[in-house]
C-alpha cells in the first residue's frame, strides 16, 4: 500500500491549501503545525471589521469543505492528518470575540483550540466519528473553533486572564 502523502502535490493549489501551504506534511504535530501556520494569516485579517471577519471565515469555511473533500478522496483517505485546513478555520474562530492586543492573548487561543482539537470533547468526537466527507473534516474544528472561543472569551472577560 502507498503512503497517502505521496498523492499530495504541492503544486496542485487544492492540495497546496488542505494542507495549510505544506504544513500539514510535518511528520511531528501536523495539526499543530497547521493551526500555527494559521497564525499569521489571522493576524493579517484581525484589522478587518467583525462583519468582514465572520465573512471570511464563512468563505473559508465553503471553499474547506470542498477543499478538504478534494484532497482526501486523492489521497485515499478521510481527514489525513496532513489535511489542515479545518486548523485554519477553527483558530481564526477561536479569536473572533477576543481583541487581540498582545502575543499572549494569540498564544492563549492556540493552546486552547489545539486543547478541544485534540481532546474532542463531547460533541466534537462524535461529529468527527459520525460526518464524513469534506463536512466531516470540517465540521468538527469549526465546533472546536466554537467551544475554544467561547474558553477564551470567558477566561479573558471573567478570569483576567490577560
Amino acid at each position: 500500500m502507498s503512503n497517502p502523502i505521496s498523492k499530495i502535490r504541492l503544486s496542485n493549489p487544492i492540495h497546496l491549501l488542505a494542507t495549510g501551504f505544506g504544513s500539514g506534511l510535518s511528520p511531528w504535530v501536523p495539526g499543530t503545525m497547521g493551526t500555527l501556520a494559521a497564525v499569521p494569516f489571522y493576524l493579517l485579517m484581525a484589522s478587518l471589521s467583525p462583519t468582514l471577519l465572520i465573512v471570511a471565515i464563512v468563505l473559508g469555511s465553503a471553499v474547506g469543505i470542498y477543499l478538504c473533500e478534494r484532497t482526501s478522496s486523492d489521497m485515499g483517505v478521510h481527514d489525513h492528518g496532513s489535511i489542515v485546513w479545518d486548523e485554519f478555520i477553527g483558530f481564526w474562530i477561536t479569536m473572533l470575540l477576543v481583541p487581540v492586543t498582545d502575543w499572549q492573548t494569540v498564544l492563549a487561543g492556540f493552546v486552547i483550540f489545539r486543547f478541544f482539537d485534540m481532546v474532542k470533547p463531547w460533541p466534537i468526537s462524535w461529529l468527527d466519528k459520525q460526518v464524513q466527507g469534506g463536512v466531516g473534516i470540517m465540521l468538527d474544528d469549526i465546533v472546536a473553533g466554537l467551544m475554544s472561543m467561547v474558553a477564551l472569551w470567558a477566561g479573558h472577560t471573567y478570569m483576567g486572564w490577560w
